[in-house]
């Protein structure tokens, strides 16, 4: 079973290097310095994580890439008990991504 720090690692392997964090605004690209509505981001895959003794820690790792110009990048959340409200919107918001 994958673990964060391995879902990560192995993602920015692939070339999702930037670190996406949540905003009122939206996601903002840390490293990029660009912040992007979740509705324009690609998500590419995700990687759902559950505690192995605990079932509440839970975390979702979104792999995600911006069309122009390109950023790729994760954005890690905690969801079920501890999510922050800011964090459950941008999930909501990347729902409705194109994948």
């Amino acid at each position: 079973m994958e673990d964060l720090a391995h879902a990560v690692e192995r993602l920015t392997e692939a070339g999702f290097r930037d670190d996406f964090r949540a905003e009122r605004g939206g996601l903002r690209a840390v490293k990029a310095g660009r912040t992007f509505a979740p509705e324009s981001l690609v998500v590419e895959e995700v990687v759902r994580l559950e505690g192995e003794s605990d079932p509440d820690d839970e975390v979702v790792v979104f792999a995600l890439r911006s069309a122009s110009p390109e950023t790729r990048g994760t954005y890690v959340v905690a969801y079920g008990t501890y999510v922050d409200p800011i964090d459950a919107e941008m999930m909501r918001r990347l729902s409705h991504a194109s994948r």
